[in-house]
């Protein structure tokens, strides 16, 4: 009966610890967990567990109930010294449960006066090994116990062999863990290459066809992708303006079909959409089984952002998954910058040739055109001084006069075609063109045009353009109205909106910005003034007043 009661203890024991040991997966919460549930359970007092590597490494993993002898100065004496256990274990003579009759660490615990050790002076080593391999050991004590049984060291040796199988078994998952994390790593690197690849060609293109083609073809070559596009808005259309397919890239014009879900979810919902239907392929592109969509953007003031198109790609092996979404995003924000610095550069060189051109025509102006002038007035002069006396003269004179008013007139020709966008278009047209490019709805409110001086028309096309940035990053809308007007004292631009608008402390601090401070000064420049009133949630009016000019002689107008 005393048997049979034993045994059964020794299986709960047995049992729990497996339970104990299933319970974690890091190593050293797994160890510590179970020697304190296995001194629990066999009312042992002590005990300590070592990982062993070849000689002289180890490791002191765990530990319950130290004496204060091997426990003071966070267990140094645990983690220094060699012992005797240790010692017969790298000599390979430890392949079973013993008793050590004298513990080494015990022992010069009390001969050099590390503390107290708690009466603990033998306690036994048992190998935790697993299918003949050599993990470690496991040593268990209790203060006055010299001595194990047989029977409770093979009990000792079983429990030390499911720790040991434990271990062997967190190792390899720990294994598979850190080779899943290495190659996730691989894959990371692998994929910012590509990526990096792509991107050093794109940075370096400065016109926009050649980037759109360069694009679609680099990602799916370095991706090895059978299907790559570039799809931008224009207007209120989504045109596949770059087409990789077949193992060539080209460039294309084909609208997409307002069914098209996947490309105008993007564009509506400003974030990538994922397909696993080969039913979301993009016209004359053939079907892939795993498609993906991403918005380029354009980051604007104030956090916004502004979709300009997406990147669309095909494959045939896998979905495409989150961590791979967060590097492409990246990309297409590389590809949504790299077509910005196109526009800008594309528009850093308009504004160049037309400031060369302005500088041309200003010159023409005061040289030439003023010298044809002249010839003309002296022509007349000479015509009406000897037309009497000397009519042949006066012929001549005349036929001289005619020639230079023809040429004084193509050059003015020549200056107004030299003369920048505001000035050529008039400057609704300009302001309607470039409110256009920054995506604001502008509305002209007058019945006919109004017929500006050269000055005030450069000026109130600057003044315009500065006001209706204003509305794109401050107002909060895309809609902005227009009015120019004359009477007989002064001309006004009038420029609104129905935005958010200004409280009045904002309104001052609004006034003092650069762009509102060069408004005043173009205004000032013409003898004018410039006036802004706002009201929050009601919208913004600006208001620019110049004297009305007077013709002179020559067509040019004076304030």
């Amino acid at each position: 009966m005393f048997d049979k009661e034993k045994h059964y203890k020794e299986l709960t024991i047995l049992k729990t610890i497996a339970e104990t040991l299933n319970q974690n997966t890091n190593m050293k919460e797994m160890l510590q967990t179970t020697l304190e549930k296995l001194l629990d359970l066999t009312n042992l007092k002590t005990g300590w567990i070592f990982l062993i590597d070849d000689e002289p490494d180890y490791e002191h993993v765990a530990d319950h109930n130290l004496p204060q002898a091997l426990a003071k100065e966070d267990k140094e004496a645990m983690r220094c010294d060699v012992c005797l256990c240790l010692g017969l274990y790298w000599a390979g003579g430890l392949n079973s449960a013993v008793n050590m009759i004298e513990c080494e660490r015990l022992y010069n615990a009390k001969k050099y006066s590390w503390g107290d050790t708690a009466n603990l002076t033998h306690h036994a080593t048992i190998p935790l090994t697993v299918r003949g391999e050599r993990l470690g050991l496991l040593n268990v004590g209790s203060p006055g116990k010299e001595s194990f049984s047989e029977e409770e060291l093979t009990f000792l040796e079983s429990v030390a062999y499911q720790i040991g199988t434990a271990i062997e078994r967190t190792r390899l998952m720990e294994q598979r863990e850190k080779q899943a994390v290495d190659k996730i790593a691989q894959y990371i690197v692998n994929y910012y290459a590509n990526v990096n690849h792509v991107t050093r060609y794109i940075w370096k293109i400065n016109d926009m066809n050649k980037l759109l083609e360069t694009v679609v073809r680099e990602i799916a070559q370095s991706f090895k992708w059978p299907t790559v596009a570039i799809v931008l808005k224009e207007g209120d259309q989504k045109i596949v303006k770059s087409i990789y397919s077949n193992g060539k890239s080209e460039l294309s014009h084909i609208p997409i079909a307002h069914h098209h879900d996947m490309i105008h979810r993007v564009f509506r919902e400003h974030t990538y959409c994922i397909s696993d239907e080969q039913k979301e392929h993009l016209p004359q592109l053939p079907s892939n089984q795993f498609t993906v969509a991403i918005p380029l953007k354009v980051h604007e003031i104030r956090m916004n952002v502004e979709p300009i198109g997406v990147l669309y790609l095909g494959r045939e092996t896998e979905t495409f998954r989150g961590l791979e979404m967060e590097i492409l995003e990246l990309l297409t924000d590389h590809i949504s910058l790299a077509m910005e610095k196109i526009r800008l550069y594309d528009e850093w060189q308009g504004w160049l040739i037309a400031e060369e051109r302005n500088r041309l025509a200003r010159d023409l102006h005061d040289s030439v055109n003023q010298k044809l002038f002249s010839l003309s007035l002296m022509a007349r002069g000479l015509k009406e001084l000897m037309k009497d006396s000397q009519p042949e003269i006066a012929e001549v004179s005349h036929d001289i006069g005619q020639l230079a008013q023809e040429s004084l007139n193509e050059m003015r020709s020549l200056i107004l075609q030299m003369r920048s966008q505001g000035e050529v278009k008039g400057i609704l047209g300009a302001l309607q063109d470039y409110a256009e490019q920054i995506g604001i709805h502008l509305t002209i409110y007058m019945k006919k045009t109004v017929p500006l001086p050269t000055e005030i028309e450069k000026a109130f096309w600057r003044i315009g353009q500065e006001a209706l940035n204003n509305v794109k990053k401050h107002a909060e809308t895309n809609r902005a109205w227009i009015r120019i007007e004359k009477d007989s004292n002064e001309l006004r631009m009038k420029i609104s909106d129905q935005g958010r608008g200004f409280v009045p402390e904002r309104l001052e601090k609004c006034t003092q910005s650069i762009g509102i401070s060069s408004m005043r000064e173009r205004a000032a420049e013409m003898n004018g003034l410039l006036t802004i009133s706002s009201e929050e949630g009601i919208g913004t009016i600006i208001i620019v007043s110049v004297p009305a000019a007077s013709q002179k002689e020559g067509g040019e107008y004076e304030n």
